[in-house]
């Protein structure tokens, strides 16, 4: 019964850090919302499954979780959205003192998430 319990424990603990990190993004417009409230879904179907229905019934982000959920699909402004997020995130990165490696690197690493975002089925 223990590990039971602390799985369950463990799952909602992620959805609600999920949760969290979310609304962050909310606030924030370089802090994606929808795929942290993927994750809390997910997490919550595991150990939470009254969070995972009101995420999945939510009046805004229902929709886009469960379309992600039927076939992987992204909507074509959100696709945009984030591409462009992660375009101007690149060029700050390149005025801040971080090292050459990761203003090199970073760049690399987003084009190619920004590729297979772009690959991904629209509604």
């Amino acid at each position: 019964m223990l590990p039971t319990l602390l799985t369950r424990l463990l799952w909602r603990l992620l959805a609600i850090l999920s949760i969290v990190l979310g609304v962050i993004g909310i606030v924030l417009p370089v802090v994606p919302t929808v795929p942290f409230l993927l994750v809390a879904a997910w997490a919550g179907g595991r150990g939470w499954p009254a969070l995972e229905q009101w995420l999945l019934g939510h009046p805004r982000y229902g929709p886009p979780i469960r379309q992600w959920r039927e076939g992987g699909i992204i909507s074509r402004s959100s696709k945009c959205a984030a591409i462009s997020m992660m375009a101007l995130g690149a060029v700050v990165l390149q005025f801040t003192g971080v090292p050459m490696a990761l203003r090199a690197v970073v760049p690399v690493v987003l084009a190619v998430v920004a590729v297979w975002l772009w690959t991904r089925p629209e509604a």
